[in-house]
């Protein structure tokens, strides 16, 4: 009796274990009941029919990167270009996962080779390694479509390397170092236009410096001898205007008479101590007649 109820025991352990399944977060489990597709298991606590349902796939939800194997792409230009990149996805579908493919994984990466191929042969070498975004979003477009039979979303794929045969590596190369050669040449030549250029102006504005200095040293010394032979006619004018107001004061005449007449006789002194010659009158009462008309004429100035 003991020996059936062990029995029992285990008949219904093994019920209990074979009918309550617990799933993982981020993960979906396919049954089949009776060899046929019966319904998907979400995580958390789930129970099957023993002997009856069966567990057949198990997929994993996260996000799944996927090495694409390296191959040989040729360009327009007829090049070979080495390839290789990494491709993300995710399963979305469990049911199409388990049943659109025999094998998702193999079909993703030939997907993602054929697909690569054909991109890369519509550019040219130069416009592969300048257009890695266009490239990459063109391969997650046509794969998408393709994925989704396969219950799986393509999320993006990325250019790992890209690699030209050494000969064109070597082309590159020179190519590069002839422009980098090219663009220091027009840095220098910029460079010693700009120098020519500071010199020319500032010789420009040091000359015009230099003209303006000398103009203002011009029109300094011009007004300064306009100023001076202002001052020296108005000197002249007030002290002529100062004689005058004396000749007009009772005796000015007769003082005026008796400058002149010192100043002619200082004068005729001189000359006699000299050898110039000269036509002096031969009497002096002549003398007096010049002081007189010298007076005269003062006078007719004075009455105008």
């Amino acid at each position: 009796m003991e020996i059936v109820s062990l029995v029992l025991l285990i008949i219904a352990g093994v019920f209990i274990a074979r009918s309550i399944k617990i799933v993982p977060q981020q993960t979906a489990w396919v049954v089949e009941r009776l060899g046929k597709y019966h319904s998907t298991l979400t995580p958390g606590l789930n129970m099957l029919v023993p002997f009856v349902d069966r567990l057949a796939y198990k997929h994993s939800l996260k996000e799944i990167p996927l090495d694409v194997p390296s191959q040989v792409c040729i360009t327009r230009d007829n090049t070979q270009l080495q390839v290789d990149g990494i491709l993300y996805f995710q399963v979305t579908d469990a049911m199409r996962a388990s049943y659109g493919s025999s094998n998702y994984l193999v079909a993703i990466t030939q997907m993602a080779q054929t697909t690569l191929r054909s991109v890369i042969g519509k550019m040219e070498l130069d416009r592969t390694f300048e257009e890695r975004d266009s490239i990459n979003a063109a391969v997650v477009l046509a794969l998408d479509e393709v994925a989704l039979n396969w219950g799986v979303k393509v999320l993006r794929y990325e250019i790992k390397d890209l690699t030209p045969p050494a000969e064109i590596l070597r082309s590159m190369q020179q190519q590069i170092t002839a422009e980098r050669e090219k663009r220091a040449l027009i840095a220098a030549s910029e460079g010693r236009r700009q120098e020519q250029i500071n010199i020319a102006t500032g010789a420009r504005e040091a000359a015009i410096a230099r003209s303006e200095g000398e103009k203002q040293a011009e029109i300094n010394k011009a007004q300064g001898e306009a100023a001076a032979i202002t001052a020296v006619a108005e000197a002249t004018a007030g002290a002529i205007e100062r004689i005058a107001t004396a000749i007009r004061q009772p005796g000015g005449e007769q003082a005026v008479q008796l400058k002149v007449a010192e100043k002619a006789v200082e004068a005729f002194g001189k000359l006699a101590q000299t050898t110039n010659s000269m036509i002096v009158p031969g009497n002096v009462s002549e003398i007096s007649g010049l002081i007189g008309s010298a007076m005269s004429l003062l006078k007719n100035q004075q009455s105008k």
